[in-house]
Order: C-alpha cells, then sequence, then structure tokens
C-alpha cells in the first residue's frame, strides 16, 4: 500500500529512477547521494526508497532531527542519528551495524551538508571499505527528476584513485539548488 502511494506521488510529481534493479540483489551497500542541496532531498528520497522496494535501506541524519517531537518519526523512517560534533569511532560504528546484520545498508550525502562544499566528506569511503561492501553512487537530479543509481563500486587499495573518480562523479551536478551543488 505504501509502495503504491510512494509510486503515485513521485509520478505525480514527475520523478523517476534508473539504476535501483541491481540493489535487490545485493545484501549490503552504501548509497552516496548527491547533491545534497535542500530538505526536499530526503522526502524524495523517502519516496523512491519505498516505491523501488529497497526498504531495507536506512539514513544517516544529524542528531537534532531525532529528537522530540519528530525522533520517532526519523527513527520509524529508518534513521540512524550522528553526532556531527562527534567525529572519533562513527565510522567504527557504522562498520559494526554491516557487520551484525546480514542484510544491512546506507544512505549518506557525501558533502555532509546542504550547504555549498568544495571537497567532500569521506566517512561514507571508509565506512564501505571498513565493511568490505560497495558504494552505489547515486545522483539526485532535480533538472531531470530522477534518481540515478550508480554501477556498484567496491572501494580498492588505491584510496586516492578512488576518492578521485567518487569526486568526479560528484562534480557539476545539478541539485534542487544548482549554486549549492558539489
Amino acid at each position: 500500500m505504501l509502495a503504491k502511494l510512494a509510486a503515485w506521488v513521485l509520478k505525480i510529481w514527475g520523478w523517476k529512477s534508473t539504476g535501483f534493479e541491481s540493489l535487490h540483489q545485493l545484501p549490503k551497500y552504501v548509497i552516496a547521494i548527491g547533491p545534497h542541496t535542500s530538505n526536499w532531498d530526503f522526502l524524495v528520497g523517502i519516496l523512491v526508497r519505498s516505491a523501488y522496494g529497497i526498504n531495507k535501506v536506512r539514513f544517516l541524519g544529524k542528531d537534532s532531527l531525532f529528537r522530540p517531537p519528530f525522533g520517532f518519526l526519523f527513527r520509524a523512517l529508518g534513521g540512524f542519528p550522528v553526532n556531527r560534533q562527534q567525529h572519533h569511532n562513527q565510522v567504527d560504528a557504522y562498520i559494526q551495524a554491516f557487520n551484525e546484520h546480514p542484510e544491512f545498508a546506507i544512505v549518506i550525502a557525501p558533502e555532509g551538508t546542504r550547504k555549498k562544499v568544495y571537497k567532500l566528506k569521506t566517512g561514507f569511503y571508509f565506512i564501505a571499505k571498513g565493511a568490505g561492501v560497495p558504494i552505489i553512487p547515486t545522483i539526485m537530479n532535480y533538472q531531470t527528476k530522477s534518481v540515478d543509481f550508480g554501477t556498484p563500486f567496491y572501494p580498492t587499495d588505491n584510496e586516492q584513485s578512488d576518492l578521485d573518480f567518487l569526486t568526479n562523479f560528484f562534480k557539476n551536478r545539478p541539485g534542487k539548488y544548482p549554486e549549492l551543488s558539489f
């Protein structure tokens, strides 16, 4: 029922998605989605997740979202609170979550904020590498109203080359507010 409602809302709004089929074959992965320039990204993402049956995907959000009165809602939608002031052990905590579950997936905005940034944060990369899972580079394109899931990318031992590839993947992609895009 919820999937049909989500699909209907996406259709009314004119949104579509490509590349999600491979997600059904993978038990574990990190979706790195960008550009993250608007709070609307969250709603579109939740609708896509529901409409296309990729419900095992959890999301990371700043811890202030998980306080009353809406904290219960964000948790029910699959959220994990992140204390952005506490940098140590965050990556290890998510690696442990991957290791504890036979099926587990998270979505992370590699910019780490809706503000303009010139460099991606790397936590998503180190989570995927440490857990031995692929990164699914994904674009939320407001110009074409499309969420496009890329080919699964497995981190290698060449960290700089991997990060260059991912940086180039996200560079110059239009978000809801293009002036804030990476």
